[in-house]
């Protein structure tokens, strides 16, 4: 992690800044076999197609909103964000929803933006009195760290309330099976059920630690994927076409689009792949600390040395793709390249140990959104931009967005299922 991370988040780490060593390893575990299996993602499959739905309809309401010969355009960045903001809020703390959402996402975009801030002292690490001069930085994030606490706090307080009333009411857990359980378990639930289990061995500042890294890791990340992919389609209006035509013609006359209907469809999956190529949400990773000294390619990396994976600049990189700056999704059609962590010429997710543990989940969800909106909506840029002049420039940070919001003019190709439309 970069100093100002480190020195302003200290003990109060969960898997995505912890390092190595047995606390990582037990963390590591809770996340790959507890929250994100692939039982569990599948379990919250209803949350993401009626999430989707939600967003399908919220779309086709700004479509069909008054305004003269045409409605004005759509934040189509704004809808997306909102609607996965949710459906991970939904996983996280089930149906009880959160009072303060909206000061926390305030909260929580301000602290990465601090936090993914580059200092002097990132370049010097061992030096006291640059971090000295960072203190500033640090005594900010620190602060925001500790407001986000605040919040997961009244957060887990309102989830017990919540089910201390469904227990009153006598819907409750009886005990059944654990497949039963795990499928209606909701990822706090989850977390709690392990602390008490474990007898204290996870602390409640680790739980809340792991909920804001589920939270910052599947909520914003996946929203900005789609956001990209969107901004390259617009972009790319043949890539798109070709894309509608797949999905139209296998999914014809549906008016909701659900997990089953994306088992044949190839197209959108090497879509989100080449977006994920040019437009990896985390440009250099997470930062890595060498654990001993080596040698690469001729340099000599000392201990302790922090190191940083340019994905961004790989991705374009001419020697490992053909035409590495056109975004092209057949180029998957023909190498059988993957995001796995085995394809180091492809890695937005990170590969080894480290890679990213929520990658099925943000998958599954990028597919459903993706082909949902393609399938109901043409989408057309504003009169005054054409596609070689879509503002396509990055807002540099954690997680790399659009600088500016993707602005787009929906019309309703498909109908949207009666009830959903708001």
């Amino acid at each position: 992690m970069s100093v100002t991370v480190r020195d302003s988040i200290g003990d109060t780490v969960g898997i995505l800044f912890s390092p190595y060593g047995e606390r990582w390893r037990r963390l590591r575990g809770i996340c790959s076999l507890e929250l994100l299996n692939a039982r569990r993602v599948r379990s919250f499959r209803p949350i993401r197609e009626e999430q989707v739905a939600r967003l399908v309809g919220a779309i086709a309401a700004a479509a069909a909103a008054p305004g003269g010969d045409q409605p004005p355009p759509v934040n189509v960045s704004w809808q997306i964000a909102g609607a996965l903001t949710d459906l991970t809020l939904r996983a996280i703390m089930g149906e009880c929803g959160f009072r303060w959402r909206e000061e926390f996402l305030e909260t929580l975009g301000e602290a990465q933006r601090k936090a993914s801030r580059f200092g002097v002292a990132d370049l010097f690490p061992s030096s006291r009195l640059l971090r000295a001069v960072g203190s500033t930085a640090v005594r900010d994030v620190r602060a925001l760290n500790a407001k986000l606490f605040e919040l997961v706090d009244r957060a887990i307080e309102q989830h017990r309330e919540a089910a201390a009333t469904t227990a009153a009411g006598g819907d409750h857990d009886d005990g059944g099976d654990d497949d039963a359980r795990d499928d209606n378990e909701c990822l706090l639930n989850t977390l709690m059920r392990i602390q008490k289990e474990g007898g204290g061995t996870l602390s409640m500042s680790t739980v809340k630690a792991v909920i804001l890294d589920m939270f910052a890791g599947g909520s914003e990340t996946t929203s900005t994927i789609l956001e990209w992919a969107m901004s390259e389609l617009v972009k790319n209006p043949q890539v798109m076409q070709k894309a509608q035509a797949e999905i139209r013609l296998a999914l014809q006359g549906r008016s909701r689009i659900t997990e089953d209907d994306l088992i044949n469809l190839s197209y959108p999956k090497n879509i989100i792949k080449e977006t994920l190529r040019l437009h990896p949400v985390a440009p250099l990773l997470m930062p890595k600390e060498c654990q001993e000294s080596c040698k690469i390619l001729g340099y000599d990396i000392p201990k302790g040395s922090i190191m940083l994976v340019n994905v961004w600049a790989i991705g374009r990189d001419n020697r490992y793709w053909d035409d590495a700056e056109v975004f092209l999704p057949e180029r998957f059609e023909e190498i059988t390249v993957d995001f796995g962590g085995t394809n180091y010429e492809f890695i937005p997710f990170g590969g080894g140990r480290r890679i990213c543990p929520g990658i099925t989940f943000a998958h599954a969800t990028l597919e459903l959104a993706l082909t949902a909106l393609l399938y109901h909506f043409d989408w057309h840029l504003p009169p005054s931009v054409t596609p070689d002049g879509l503002d396509m420039e990055e807002e540099f940070g954690m997680n790399v967005r659009r600088k500016r919001d993707l602005h787009l003019h929906p019309v309703i190709h498909v109908g949207v299922e009666k009830g959903i439309m708001s």
